[in-house]
């Protein structure tokens, strides 16, 4: 259980921090995991400061695996002076290994790929249609 939590803290600590190497070493060869490497790798070119909060609500661990249940809220500041993007979400973030423990999948609302979100919820409107 201990190797569980380090490893959660780990990930939001190499994320909070920007720390694209130590972030990429918390996670199993995936192709899902690898387009949210590049999402992450957008959020540290974008964004100035993240400052991110993980609650873990529930941990079900089954031999190897562990399902970690987590609510997060954070901010994403584009400068200094910038009051930021403030979100939140529940996630849940699946991990494998005994001695080792790498982030193999995560579903839910994400608290990575803040760029690609930000840009999501900025596109105009569609126009209507001509009659």
């Amino acid at each position: 259980m201990q190797r569980i939590d380090r490893a959660v803290e780990s990930l939001r600590d190499a994320y909070q921090k920007k720390d694209f190497s130590a972030f990429r070493a918390m996670m199993a060869p995936s192709d899902h995991l690898e387009s949210l490497q590049h999402q992450v790798k957008a959020d540290f070119e974008a964004f100035h400061a993240i400052s991110l909060e993980f609650k873990v609500e529930r941990v079900i661990i089954e031999g190897d695996n562990a399902d970690v249940y987590v609510r997060w809220q954070g901010v994403w500041k584009k400068h200094a002076d910038d009051t930021g993007m403030r979100q939140r979400g529940h996630t849940r973030l699946q991990w494998a290994g005994t001695q080792s423990v790498l982030l193999r999948d995560i579903q839910g609302d994400l608290p990575f790929g803040m760029k690609t979100k930000q840009a999501l919820s900025e596109l105009p409107p569609p126009k209507p249609a001509p009659r």
